[in-house]
């Protein structure tokens, strides 16, 4: 059940944009066929990232109020905590929303990744292929001519730790800092902070070079649209609050 979901919600579609992306590209470039997917997908997901990245600001609005709470409640670490998650509630901020954009995004890999890994791309698998998806007459897996989108790459693998480590920067410095938190809550967000700051971009490079360009690829693209998106929605938001 879960299997046969995955490939019908992700997997299958992936393959057959990839392939009519790469049908619709002159010189059938796989690697600009990826980058293409990547935005369309980022495209797909604004709505909620666009959500994410404002709940954050607001998160950062709100240190005023839960400094109060920590100082009217201190020593009541239960209360504190409570008053808090009401306050959360009642003004509909999730502090955990940037998060959730990593997990949205975990099949999006996981099927990009099969999809390399299971289907060579220098055949085509028509078995899967929707009705109307267009085959290539040819395909280049030599992304620009100097990358094997099959093979593995030290320079985009560095490349994905370092947009990962940029988009991350961006993505945490709008969030609450731990100490306006209480308790666990500060805690865990510390913990989760340090590791989405400096642990995930190494976690990022290492598995963009073990496994294929292609997944190293899809992380600097979708990081560098994280990043944009981050910038956008601060410019945003501060113009509206100066008017």
């Amino acid at each position: 059940m879960i299997v046969t979901f995955f490939y019908s919600a992700f997997y299958d579609p992936i393959y057959n944009a990839l392939v009519a992306l790469t049908a619709l590209i002159p010189g059938s470039d796989v690697g600009i066929a990826v980058i293409l997917l990547t935005v369309a997908i980022r495209l797909i997901l604004l709505p909620f990232s666009l959500s994410a990245a404002r709940t954050q600001i607001a998160m950062r609005d709100l240190e005023p109020k839960i400094k109060d709470l920590k100082e009217k409640y201190k020593g009541n670490k239960e209360k504190e905590a409570l008053e808090t998650l009401a306050l959360y509630r009642a003004e509909k901020v999730n502090p955990f929303a940037s998060i959730l954009m990593v997990f949205i995004q975990i099949p999006v890999l996981f099927a990009l990744y099969w999809v390399f890994f299971y289907e060579p791309f220098s055949v085509i698998n028509t078995a899967r292929l929707y009705g109307l998806t267009p085959v290539p007459d040819t395909i280049s897996l030599e992304f620009l001519g100097l990358i094997s989108m099959m093979g593995k790459s030290i320079v985009l693998a560095i490349l994905a730790g370092i947009t990962q480590f940029v988009q991350a920067h961006m993505a945490l410095s709008g969030t609450m800092k731990p100490s306006m938190l209480g308790g666990m809550q500060a805690d865990f967000q510390k913990v989760m902070s340090l590791q989405l700051k400096y642990v995930f971009p190494f976690i990022i490079a290492i598995i963009s070079y073990t496994t294929t360009s292609a997944i190293a690829l899809y992380f600097i693209t979708t990081n560098i649209a994280g990043a944009l998106q981050e910038w956008y929605v601060r410019r945003a938001m501060t113009s509206k609050a100066s008017q």
